[in-house]
């Protein structure tokens, strides 16, 4: 089993959009610090997963599914990140997201960062869209998500979420 932490959007969404593949084993949410200058904790999510999907494809996902390309006022609380548990991943990351970003005519502003620690969150806040599919919230942020996870990674979506 391998794993990668994702930041850059919401906690709730991003673990539901993790959560949505298959090879996806589990799906932790809450709060991820890097190195300095990015020590601060920001919302994030690690994810374990299979050889049934690629460390390319859970970043392809990741960019599609939260605003990558934006430096908003809020980026210290949704810090744009994929988190590396191995300094030899570091490149392969940098390189993915830089072949997106030329495939796409995009500048992606998400970075590439060592993982130092997580805090996860409140056990009422886990596994949110599973408990709360007809909240508002959900159906207007997190089922826009999954809709286009279906339709451009279907293969890759869990027929059961």
């Amino acid at each position: 089993m391998k794993k990668m932490g994702f930041g850059g959007g919401c906690h709730w969404c991003t673990e539901a959009v993790f959560q949505s593949l298959r090879g996806v084993e589990n799906v932790e949410q809450g709060w991820i610090a890097s190195t300095s200058p990015h020590e601060s904790f920001s919302e994030a999510v690690i994810v374990h997963f299979k050889d049934d999907i690629t460390p390319e494809t859970l970043i392809e996902v990741h960019l599609l599914t939260h605003s990558s390309t934006s430096r908003h006022s809020l980026r210290g609380k949704y810090r744009s990140a994929v988190y590396y548990f191995d300094e030899e991943d570091k490149e392969a990351i940098e390189d993915k997201i830089l072949q997106l970003s030329e495939a796409h005519h995009t500048a992606y502003i998400t970075q590439a960062l060592p993982f130092a620690q997580f805090k996860s969150n409140i056990e009422q806040q886990l596994n949110y869209y599973q408990k709360h599919r007809q909240a508002p919230f959900c159906r207007t942020y997190i089922d826009p998500k999954l809709k286009a996870i279906r339709e451009k990674f279907g293969p890759h979506s869990r027929k059961d979420f």
